[in-house]
């Protein structure tokens, strides 16, 4: 009743007990603050490794906080199953031989109250899921750096195939010069524009002796 004696104009009486309450659900409970709550509620889920008990006490004490979230009890069942992790959820089905949401709300709050009070007195956990979890991603992670260190390697290899072939054929195979290929060496060029001269000089003292060495009537 304290919180009624900061409200603005506490002095003044209430007509009604409904009047007292809007009072004081408006200065606590604004609409922004409810919509948050009712938010939750339906978005609610199991954490990993979170015991059905656990799970059951942290939904009771989130509906709690806001007694005027509307949501009917039907629905709260619904929205807290739907947020069971899988392995709860198909224990609680098995043990209402069926499906949870099949029987009434009461009797499902009942079933549900009696396995959290099971998973909190045995100390039912789900390690293994955790365990699980961890062990995925720890084999995920490593099938993936080994993928990377394969590419790598691949990567590297392709690099230094594409790389050596350019450099030796930079490499000058007359002079060892890698300004240019040897088919394009200067002294080859030079070689070859010099023969054609060499073999007209050699034709041309062939073929200019052979006139004298035809003429075997001149004195």
């Amino acid at each position: 009743m304290k919180a009624f004696f900061i409200l603005p104009g506490w002095s003044i009486l209430f007509n009604t007990w409904g009047d007292m309450k809007r009072t004081f659900l408006e200065k606590f409970f604004p609409a922004s603050r409810t919509a948050s709550i009712r938010k939750e509620i339906c978005g609610i889920r199991q954490h990993t490794g979170e015991t059905l008990h656990e799970y059951w006490e942290r939904f009771n004490k989130l509906y709690a906080t806001c007694p005027h979230h509307q949501i009917s009890e039907q629905l709260l069942i619904q929205y807290f199953y739907e947020g069971l992790s899988l392995m709860d959820r198909s224990m609680i089905d098995a043990a209402s031989g069926g499906a949870l949401m099949d029987k009434t709300p009461a009797a499902a709050r009942h079933l549900i109250s009696n396995m959290a009070g099971n998973t909190q007195q045995f100390g039912i956990r789900g390690p293994s899921q955790s365990r699980m979890v961890n062990e995925i991603g720890t084999a995920a992670n490593q099938r993936l750096e080994n993928q990377l260190t394969e590419l790598t390697s691949l990567v590297r290899q392709l690099a230094v195939g594409q790389h050596q072939p350019a450099m030796a054929a930079k490499i000058c195979g007359i002079c060892t010069s890698v300004e240019h290929p040897t088919d394009m060496c200067p002294t080859l060029q030079e070689t070859e524009s010099d023969q054609p001269e060499n073999v007209g000089a050699i034709g041309g003292f062939q073929y200019g002796k052979q006139p004298y060495q035809n003429r075997p009537f001149d004195s």
